[in-house]
């Protein structure tokens, strides 16, 4: 029917193609940079929360630590080794659940600091509990259907990967959904703080957030195509490497963030107070001011 690699087309129960070799370097690059990309994580976060707690900070470090990282080795095992295929989905199944979820609830706390509208938000959390029980459920009881239940049955892969396209599908638009909001939300602020709209670089600030954001809509559009166009092994590996991306990213938008509310503090959603410490570096030269909303 098809010269692709077996994995192509039969999900993830499928195998490697071991003539790919191609295709297995840029997989085992992917995998290599997603564990890479966590390893800063776990040394900037604590560099840049004064006080290591709060939602925000930890919400970080698990979904790079629990999420990025055993998935990506979740998926070396089952791809590159002869790893038995409990631990291997296992692993690659918690780190799933952590990663997706847990870049949603990052989102969702940044969220607090720019939209106050208390209804607004709790549909947001509602929409993420939801979705753990209508997308995380289902693929997972699929997966292990597909690779150790039934493993190779034609069903259960057909079965998972027809979950894969819906629930990948429905994790980007909750992921665009929390996104825009964020955009709309800051442009808002950027508009209406009076203190804020005073700063002469505000309108800078304003293009970095939004086109860090729609970075972030493009790199889970981008999965969503290479999963709809059948490249799976590249799209689930590619994923771990997006994921852990986007968590550096939040750097970078935390720390415009905390610009644009210094001197507006009380356009701060009062929700967000108690859980994200903020550490920024001021204009002022050897100055570094550190506050806990």
């Amino acid at each position: 029917m098809t010269d692709r690699p077996r994995d192509f087309l039969d999900g993830i129960s499928g195998a490697l193609a071991s003539e790919d070799d191609i295709i297995q370097l840029m997989l085992v690059t992917f995998i290599g940079l997603s564990c890479y990309n966590v390893a800063e994580l776990v040394v900037l976060v604590p560099s840049t929360f004064r006080r290591w707690h709060g939602l925000y900070f930890w919400a970080l470090l698990v979904t790079g630590c629990i999420g990025v990282v055993p998935y990506s080795i979740g998926f070396m095992m089952k791809f590159f080794t002869r790893a038995d295929s409990v631990l291997s989905v296992t692993a690659l199944s918690i780190g799933w659940w952590t990663m997706v979820t847990g870049q949603s609830v990052v989102l969702y706390l940044r969220l607090h600091l720019v939209l106050r509208d208390e209804g607004v938000l709790r549909r947001v959390l509602w929409l993420i509990v939801a979705n753990v029980f209508l997308l995380h459920v289902p693929t997972t009881i699929l997966t292990y259907g597909a690779n150790i239940v039934h493993s190779g049955d034609k069903a259960w892969v057909w079965g998972y990967n027809a979950m894969e396209k819906i629930q990948l599908t429905g994790f980007t638009i909750q992921e665009t959904l929390i996104s825009t909001l964020y955009v709309v939300h800051t442009v808002k602020l950027l508009r209406l703080g009076a203190v804020v709209t005073t700063r002469p670089d505000a309108r800078t600030i304003k293009y970095q957030l939004i086109g860090i954001n729609c970075a972030f809509i493009a790199m889970d559009l981008m999965l969503l195509s290479l999963e709809y166009a059948d490249f799976y092994a590249v799209q689930i590996t590619l994923k771990g490497f997006v994921y852990s991306l986007k968590l550096k990213l939040e750097f970078v938008v935390l720390g415009r963030l905390v610009e644009i509310i210094q001197g507006s503090r009380d356009l701060i959603s009062v929700a967000m107070a108690d859980t994200l410490p903020l550490c920024s570096v001021t204009r002022q030269p050897a100055t570094r001011e550190c506050s806990e909303e």
